[in-house]
């Protein structure tokens, strides 16, 4: 089996070529037709000499001509390197440099910032830009439009021989450090994320042909996918969904009163999103104003976990559709998979049921007895390792016993039924007085109060205790914060040592595209500012 993500999305092709492949605003494009399109983009990047194994960096917002860079990467066995499109000049200097990125896909819009950083780097040799769909009209010397690279290039698929072990590259981690590239083969991307091992009962498809088999034989359905592609959360979905005949719905920017007009006209049956970040926005958007949303069956969460009250009032709002949220990073892939119900305690943490090869284990790489707690890893289908970082993948991809796994760190507890209980992240703990506090644990009790709409948890140099909890939070509407009010909700789910004594108001909290908290945002933030209390 090939089992390569071209090859993949060829065999659905040549199923289903008259489909719909993906839509974006008014835009509507077949299977054959994104094919065709990808096919000339794949043969203009080769007339430019890009060979397997090189590096081009896509700067992109979700679109139609993302999805057409992605396949024809892939298709040349190209290593597409995916590039945070809120990046400032200085950081995108470092990813360009750091991924050794030498052709660069951009949206116009993007422009004066990469301008401002190519000027900083040699090793970029071509640049090609696509009309942007956001209103930008900035002009970007010396390179090709994207519509004439496709105009020059010839719409026949090239003879390519393709490999499982092609490389599949995502750039993560830009929170609480650098990027970093963590390189896998495209087969145990597939098999992990991409739909090659059954997410609901862990078996192995059959063959490389059993997604758009499948697909073939039934209606297709409609995924509105609402992360950014430049993250795994949005990018494997996209691609699920391609590979198994399905069509996909982009948004440019996320827009929560946008988004539900287009789930009105469109009719999508999942929804994919990255936890509250996007879910209080289009929750306070629906109330809003309502519209048909019976078509969703299905509301899914990745990259970042959905808190409690968000998910009561999901399953409130959207009575016939499953609320789920899945773990996972671009380390390990999918790890596991949550169903909501009502009114779970806030303070619990995440529960989820692991996906294949998903354990807890021990400072061994061990697992570890029911009831007690170690770090997630994940075996089988794991990661090479991080791109020129050799310390780095040494410490965190382990063979233990004769098998190959990633240990990461996040914190996890096995608990009696066979779920994993989340923790936390271990490099954000806060070490207070020698007792640990794990930033996810309350930030998800703080996000349960009622006025509270979004918030982050950091700790605070504290010269009795070392560190101290505090807290960034952004308020819901017109509410008026009694901090001695949040305090007894807080004491009633948490242990007095991670009750936040020092909170700062934000208009909004700093995420990452991906919906994850940017934690050197709320440091410098907490650090500049006056907080709004200080409990004595």
């Amino acid at each position: 089996m090939a089992c390569n993500f071209a090859d993949l999305f060829e065999h659905s092709v040549d199923a289903m070529p008259d489909r719909t492949a993906l839509i974006h605003g008014g835009r509507r494009i077949t299977y054959a037709e994104l094919d065709a399109r990808a096919n000339r983009l794949a043969d203009y990047l080769a007339s430019i000499f890009v060979s397997p194994g090189a590096h081009v960096g896509f700067q992109m917002h979700n679109s139609i001509e993302t999805m057409e860079t992605l396949i024809a990467c892939f298709k040349l066995r190209a290593v597409p390197i995916n590039i945070n499109y809120r990046y400032s000049a200085e950081e995108l200097r470092y990813l360009y440099d750091n991924a050794d990125v030498e052709v660069l896909i951009h949206h116009r819009k993007y422009t004066s910032a990469v301008e401002a950083a190519l000027s900083q780097v040699s090793r970029i040799r071509h640049t090609i830009v696509v009309d942007d769909d956001l209103g930008s009209e900035q002009l970007s010397s010396g390179a090709v439009r994207y519509e004439t690279a496709l105009a020059r290039g010839s719409e026949a698929r090239r003879p390519t021989e393709r490999s499982a072990d092609d490389l599949f590259m995502m750039y993560t981690g830009g929170t609480t450090g650098l990027p970093k590239g963590v390189m896998w083969r495209q087969e145990d991307m597939w098999r992990v994320l991409g739909g090659g091992i059954d997410f609901y009962t862990g078996e192995p498809v059959a063959d490389e042909y059993q997604q758009s088999r499948v697909g073939a034989q039934n209606d297709p359905a409609t995924w509105m996918i609402l992360p950014p592609l430049i993250h795994a959360a949005a990018m494997m979905p996209t691609f699920t969904a391609l590979w198994s005949g399905s069509t996909v719905l982009f948004e440019s920017r996320f827009d929560p009163g946008e988004v539900w007009r287009t789930v009105a006209r469109e009719r999508p049956q999942i929804m994919v999103i990255t936890g509250d970040a996007m879910a209080r926005p289009l929750l306070d958007a629906y109330r809003d104003a309502p519209v048909d949303a019976s078509s969703l069956v299905a509301i899914a969460s990745g990259a970042a976990l959905l808190s409690q009250p968000v998910k009561n009032v999901l399953l409130e709002q959207f009575p016939s559709a499953v609320i789920s949220d899945s773990i996972g990073s671009s380390e390990t892939g999918f790890g596991g998979i949550g169903f909501a119900t009502k009114d779970d305690n806030p303070g619990r943490g995440p529960r989820v049921q692991t996906g294949r090869g998903a354990v807890v284990v021990d400072e061994s790489g061990r697992p570890v007895a029911a009831g007690k707690e170690g770090w997630l890893a994940k075996t089988g289908s794991v990661p090479l390792g991080y791109y020129k970082d050799t310390a780095k993948s040494e410490r965190l991809f382990k063979t233990v016993d004769g098998a190959r796994m990633v240990v990461t760190d996040d914190r996890a507890r096995v608990e009696h039924d066979g779920s994993i209980t989340l923790i936390g992240r271990g490099n954000m703990v806060i070490n207070t007085g020698g007792e640990k506090v794990f930033v996810e644990e309350v930030e998800g009790v703080l996000k349960s109060h009622k006025w509270i709409f979004d918030a982050v948890v950091v700790g605070i140099p504290h010269e009795r205790w070392g560190q101290q909890v505090a807290a960034v939070i952004a308020v819901a509407g017109d509410a008026r914060p009694d901090f001695g009010e949040l305090t007894t909700h807080l004491r009633h789910h948490l242990a007095g040592y991670k009750v936040p004594r020092t909170i700062w108001l934000a208009e909004t909290i700093t995420r990452s595209p991906s919906g994850k908290p940017d934690y050197r945002w709320a440091k410098d933030y907490v650090a500049a500012r006056t907080p709004a209390h200080q409990a004595p």
